[in-house]
């Protein structure tokens, strides 16, 4: 079954990108993943079952943006309800993960891996064909596994909107 591609869903520096996946729309039950932790074992949607998820994916945790976006989101985290969890979504190697949360002090999020499988980026409609990278997005989803807020960053050197991802978690967890 070839899988969808959508052209121009996102640019880097202007230039146009592809991205592998489906277009995620509010209301969508989240598709399943298998991501990698830093000490290798596999990490699922069901790993957060009855939680509510905030995933923050990133193209590589070592890029300004990136790296800024993970710190805002790890220091967020800290003000969340215990049912809340927030996920760093990448392409990067776990090590490469685990050496950038030391170095950062990033220590609130889990940081995931989808270097192995990119089974994320493809059901998510984030990988991004030409550069076997992840595209900059947001997505909430609830404790019952439906997409409450989603965004596709189109440009990927661009920061997301924290304050409606964050409005939309506070929302659904009631903070």
């Amino acid at each position: 079954m070839a899988e969808q591609e959508r052209k121009g869903a996102a640019t880097f520096k202007g230039n146009p990108l592809t991205l592998i996946g489906p277009e995620l729309k509010k209301g969508d039950k989240a598709p399943n993943f298998q991501l990698l932790a830093g000490d290798l074992s596999a990490v699922t949607l069901e790993s957060f079952k009855g939680k509510i998820k905030l995933i923050s994916v990133v193209p590589s945790l070592d890029t300004p943006v990136c790296d800024m976006q993970t710190k805002r989101f790890n220091e967020e985290a800290s003000r969340l309800p215990s049912d809340v969890v927030v996920l760093t979504v990448s392409a990067d190697l776990p090590f490469a993960q685990t050496r950038w949360c030391g170095a950062a002090h990033v220590d609130k999020v889990k940081v995931l891996s989808d270097h192995k499988e990119t089974s994320f980026g493809k059901a998510y409609g984030v990988l991004i064909k030409e550069l076997r990278l992840l595209s900059r997005s947001i997505f909430v989803v609830g404790s019952d596994d439906k997409i409450q807020y989603v965004e596709y960053v189109k440009e990927v050197t661009q920061h997301p909107n924290y304050e409606k991802a964050l409005g939309s978690l506070r929302e659904k967890a009631r903070v």
